[in-house]
């Protein structure tokens, strides 16, 4: 590789990097375009309110759900329109993941960040669909990835000739049906030189769980994204829903959007106070 990844990046009129904390928040997926954008809408105020960048998060298709009836969302057409409207709308930049290479390019003419899922954190051809968009790759650090290996992840981005990428933590597999989150990764994945994102709602997960569908703890999303913007993380990701006991995806372990302010604000007093120079 002969160039690091970037540091920072401008979406939308704000800077993205490691200087800034900022977040990446939104529904685990698309229910109805009406209940995205009234999210949207509620995430972009708290944002203005504390002065803090802010990617809009939805996902257009669910593919790796526990059951086959479990919904999956609208699907790529219906779902890369909705989250064109949010984007003109609030303008707000926005997020979502892709599955196979087939959609990076459609993905890429409305997303201004393609994410790639922790289960597929590791497909080549993925990775360089997405890079050779152009566009910002967030990659999830899959459940069986530790931290010092996602050297050769970050590396097929890089020789792609993308330097626009982020790493994400969302918990490693502890057992079955339980994730934990190594505090130690972060200062590992930073240095390689890219924004590393702490996936707070993920983190608490408890894949499969529930047989059908996986579970979830939401009371350890305070804590846990507490001590990762402590322990070095660049960013947060949350999955918000007014009413996740009745989300139809990741409901038990999405943040309520009420409280998402006050989590927010205390994240970046913690991160100012961290980043502090002595």
């Amino acid at each position: 590789m002969s160039q690091g990844p970037l540091n920072e990046v401008s979406l939308g009129g704000r800077r993205f990097g490691r200087e800034e904390f900022f977040v990446i928040a939104g529904p685990c997926v698309i229910e109805t375009p009406e209940l995205t954008l009234a999210i949207a809408q509620d995430l972009k105020a708290v944002a203005q309110r504390l002065d803090l960048p802010l990617i809009f998060k939805a996902s257009f298709d669910k593919a790796n759900r526990t059951s086959v009836t479990s919904f999956r969302g609208p699907g790529l057409e219906e779902g890369l329109r909705v989250l064109a409207e949010i984007r003109r709308i609030t303008g707000l930049p926005v997020i979502s993941d892709i599955h196979t290479p087939a959609q990076a390019e459609a993905a890429a003419t409305v997303l201004d960040v393609l994410q790639i899922p922790a289960f597929l954190c590791r497909q080549t051809d993925l990775l360089l669909a997405a890079a050779a968009t152009g566009r910002v790759i967030n990659v999830k650090k899959g459940q069986f990835v530790a931290p010092h290996d996602v050297g050769p992840i970050l590396g097929k981005v890089l020789e792609a000739g993308n330097r626009q990428v982020w790493l994400t933590e969302r918990g490693y597999s502890f057992g079955y049906n339980n994730l934990v989150v190594d505090m130690r990764g972060f200062d590992q994945m930073r240095a390689f030189g890219c924004p590393v994102v702490f996936d707070a709602t993920h983190s608490v997960q408890l894949p499969g769980g529930q047989g059908s569908c996986s579970g979830g703890d939401r009371s350890f999303i305070a804590p846990l994204a507490q001590a990762a913007v402590a322990a070095g993380a660049d960013a947060v990701f949350l999955e918000v829903h007014p009413r996740p006991e009745a989300a139809l995806c990741d409901g038990p372990n999405s943040l309520p959007l009420a409280q998402v302010e006050a989590l927010l604000r205390r994240l970046q007093a913690i991160h100012a106070l961290v980043r502090r120079e002595d």
